[in-house]
Parts: structure tokens; C-alpha cells; sequence
């Protein structure tokens, strides 16, 4: 965790001292009414001239740093406590016990600070919060490479910036078992209910395996259950998107709960539509993006706003027949000139248009995997940092992280989606009349 500094002081006259660009001379650290007896660690004063004579540039200032969080620790517990070091009264809730050392990174180097203990209760500084999920996995990661020695002058270069001094087996280790722990039992959850809709994406990676570099897919599963909330529910690992890879991690998903399927929107990847109709047996969406971007390959770069454009009016309609009408009908206009595109268009007027047979209030959601891009640019940037990772528990761990903190944000945003309109996918079912039975008297 690094912490910007940005101290502002006033100096008695010490010759020799220099001043780093961004740092001004205003504001004295005089008004600390506190006595000796009262604050034994510290006078009323820091000892600001003494610390510049003892210190060069950057070690004065650390060491004006470590003595601004130290009082404000010891005021802390202070204020915990309800009485000084060494003073008596009934406002006395408890008494010091020692200190715990830490250490801080920051831009002026690492603080070494002493944590106040107390005989019963806790105190944890405020400045001092504990690293994020995320924070600990890219630590973990950068560690794991450098013991597994894949190090490269780029990871040197990070670690010094994040301020690590050293790496340790041992700590690496700690850290590593915290986090899988959290992550695994995010990823293994059991599902409930029924969900809908569920979105399928690819982001491929880079990891070291057998002395080669090699690409493996990151498959994030992300999907909308009946009450219009959103959850990620996997995340899978594997060399290639054949459909056995697909089949594996549908199933999986299947065995932890997954169910109601309806509607599964994704890219085009090979295998994974027969994946889906075996496994879930639900409807497959093809991305609309994806597919305009495939349809505009057939073309010439000045033609793709005119193509475009006349490809999209079967988007605007009402209704599926509505939009399959007007598929069919630009297909065929398009068809004499590039007659590649029409029969691009007839292959994919199915699966292109699936989410037009399901409610109008979901669609603007369910036409492509844009939900998912923000998430996976999140993923990316975090990849991007790591460069190859070094085993694939390790993209487990850092991509596991991500994906965790995000669900967590989500639970505590509105609905992704309206509930009325999912009663629409589960229509009430109409009793058939019973046939009218005439008894032997009637007769």
C-alpha cells in the first residue's frame, strides 16, 4: 500500500537542508498540547531541528513522517484508553500493553512505526488499512514469479515501485493460502434458484508452462437471476475453447446449482453452441457486435456506414417476426453485391436475432456481451500488470479476486434488470377444460 506524503513545515534555522519540488514551509507542528509527563514518547514539539541535522534529505523527511503517525497513533489510544501514560482516574477503560511493529511503504521510503497495544480491546490506525483482495493477489503473483524464476527486469522494476524490499517463501506462502481460500469459496459456491440469463466471455492470457509461453482462455460466466440480480458464477481456465472445454464448465456449473436457464448470450467461439444445447438446452445468442464487426468484413471500408446502417433497421422492429422480416429483406438487397454477406446473413439470422423473442425490457441487455466489458477490461488491466503469469493457480488467484471484489459491488447496486418482465418467461399454464361427461340418467 503506498501513501503520498504531502508535509508542509516550518524550519528553525538548519543550514545544509534542501527541499524536493511540491513541498512548501507554512504550517508549524507547535499546537500539540501535550505535556512530557502526559506524552512520554514525544515533546510538545518535534524535534524538527535536531531531525535535519542528524538526516539527509529523504531520511529527514521519513523520519518527520514516522514521527507525525506516531503521535497520532499515541493520541489514538490515548483517546481509547480515556487517560494518559501513567495517569489514574475512573475514565480509565484499560491500560498499554507494548507495541507491535509495522512497516508502511510510501514515496519516502519505508516508515517503520511501533502500534500502541492495549491489555484488552484493539487498536488498528486508520492510516493503516489492511490491503485489499485484490492488492494481495497481485503482491502474491509478483512474488510467486520471482521465487519461480520467471523474474524479468519489468517485475524488478514493479516490485521496487510497489516499495518491496524483499521477498520471503514463507510470506509469499501466508498471503497466497488467505486468498485462495476466499476466492475458491467464491468460485465453488452453490447457485440457487433459477437464472435466466447467462453470459459467457473469453479473455485470453499468457502463462508459462513446460519452459514455453503459452495461451490459455479465462472464461467468466456471468448471470442474471429471477429477481433481476446480477452475480458472476465461474470462472474457468483452460488451453482452448473446443467444445469439451465448454461441456466441462457447463456441467460444472450445472453441479453447483445453475438452472432456469433460458437464454445464453456469448461470441461465437467454436464448440460452444452445441455445448449449450446439450448441456443447458437453452437458447444461444450470438453478440451483436461481433457479428455487425464479422458482417463489415465482407465489405469495403466505404460501404461499412451504409451497411451498417441497413443491417440495424431489423434491430429497431417491435417483435422477433418483425425483425426477421427485415433481416431477410436487407439481406436480399445486399445480396446481388456482395453475395458473400447474404449468405453470412442467412447463417446467422437465428442466432443474431434469439433475443428478440424474449421480454422488450431486457433486450437492450441481452443482444450482446457489453455487460461483461467493463469487467473484463477491469480483468485485462490487472493481467496486463502481472505480463505472464507464472502457473495457472496464479491467474486463478488474481482474476478470482477481481471477480470477487466486483460481485461484491454488485450486490449492493439496484436490480440489473426488471422482475415484472420475468414473469414473461415462465407463462402461468392454462388448465384444459375437462370434456363434459353425461352420466347414464342424463343420457
Amino acid at each position: 500500500m503506498l501513501v503520498d506524503f504531502a508535509v508542509e513545515i516550518s524550519l528553525p534555522f538548519a543550514p545544509g537542508i534542501g527541499w524536493s519540488p511540491g513541498l512548501s514551509d507554512k504550517v508549524e507542528f507547535d499546537d500539540f498540547n501535550l505535556t512530557e509527563r502526559e506524552f512520554p514518547m514525544t515533546s510538545d514539539r518535534l524535534p524538527l531541528a535536531e531531525l535535519a541535522a542528524k538526516s539527509g534529505d529523504g531520511d529527514f523527511l521519513r523520519a518527520l513522517a514516522e514521527s507525525v503517525l506516531q503521535l497520532i497513533m499515541e493520541a489514538d489510544v490515548e483517546g481509547l484508553i480515556g487517560a494518559g501514560r501513567y495517569e489514574r482516574g475512573e475514565a480509565r477503560q484499560t491500560w498499554r500493553n507494548g507495541y507491535r511493529e509495522r512497516s508502511l511503504d510510501t514515496r519516502l521510503g519505508t516508515l517503520n512505526l511501533k502500534i500502541p497495544k492495549m491489555r484488552s480491546g484493539s487498536y488498528f490506525p486508520s492510516f493503516l488499512e489492511p490491503r485489499k483482495t485484490v492488492e494481495k493477489a497481485l503482491v502474491a503473483v509478483i512474488q510467486e514469479a520471482w521465487i519461480n524464476g520467471v523474474s524479468t527486469r519489468k517485475v524488478d522494476e514493479l516490485v521496487q515501485a510497489m516499495g518491496m524490499t524483499g521477498i520471503s517463501k514463507s510470506s509469499v506462502s501466508k498471503l497466497c493460502k488467505d486468498i485462495d481460500e476466499r476466492v475458491n469459496a467464491f468460485l465453488k459456491r452453490p447457485l440457487g434458484g433459477d437464472w435466466p440469463y447467462l453470459w459467457l466471455d473469453a479473455t485470453w492470457l499468457k502463462m508459462r508452462e513446460g519452459g514455453r509461453i503459452v495461451s490459455v482462455a479465462a472464461i467468466i460466466a456471468v448471470a442474471v437471476n429471477t429477481e433481476g440480480k446480477r452475480e458472476i458464477v465461474g470462472l474457468h481456465i483452460g488451453p482452448s475453447e473446443a467444445e469439451p472445454f465448454w461441456t466441462s464448465f457447463l456441467r460444472d456449473l450445472v453441479r453447483r446449482g445453475l438452472s432456469g436457464v433460458k437464454l445464453v448470450v456469448s461470441d461465437a467461439h467454436e464448440g460452444l453452441k452445441a455445448a449449450i444445447t446439450r448441456v443447458l438446452g437453452a437458447t444461444w445468442q450470438r453478440c451483436r457486435v461481433h457479428a455487425m464487426r464479422n458482417a463489415l468484413a465482407y465489405v469495403p471500408k466505404g460501404q461499412h456506414t451504409m451497411v451498417a446502417a441497413a443491417i440495424r433497421q431489423a434491430f429497431i422492429q417491435p417483435d422477433h417476426d418483425g425483425a426477421v422480416q427485415t433481416w431477410r429483406h436487407v439481406a436480399d438487397q445486399l445480396r446481388a453485391r456482395w453475395p458473400k454477406l447474404g449468405a453470412f446473413m442467412d447463417d446467422a439470422e437465428a442466432d443474431v436475432l434469439a433475443y428478440m423473442a424474449f421480454p422488450s425490457q431486457h433486450r437492450t441487455k441481452l443482444h450482446s456481451t457489453n455487460p461483461l466489458e467493463r469487467l473484463n477490461k477491469e480483468v485485462k488491466r490487472r493481467a496486463d500488470v502481472v505480463g505472464i503469469f507464472p502457473t495457472e493457480d496464479s491467474i486463478v488467484r488474481l482474476i478470482g479476486a477481481v471477480l470477487l471484489e466486483a460481485n461484491d459491488e454488485w450486490q449492493l447496486q439496484h436490480r440489473y434488470m426488471q422482475v415484472e418482465a420475468m414473469a414473461d418467461l415462465n407463462p402461468p399454464a392454462i388448465e384444459e377444460e375437462k370434456p363434459l361427461q353425461i352420466t347414464p340418467r342424463a343420457a
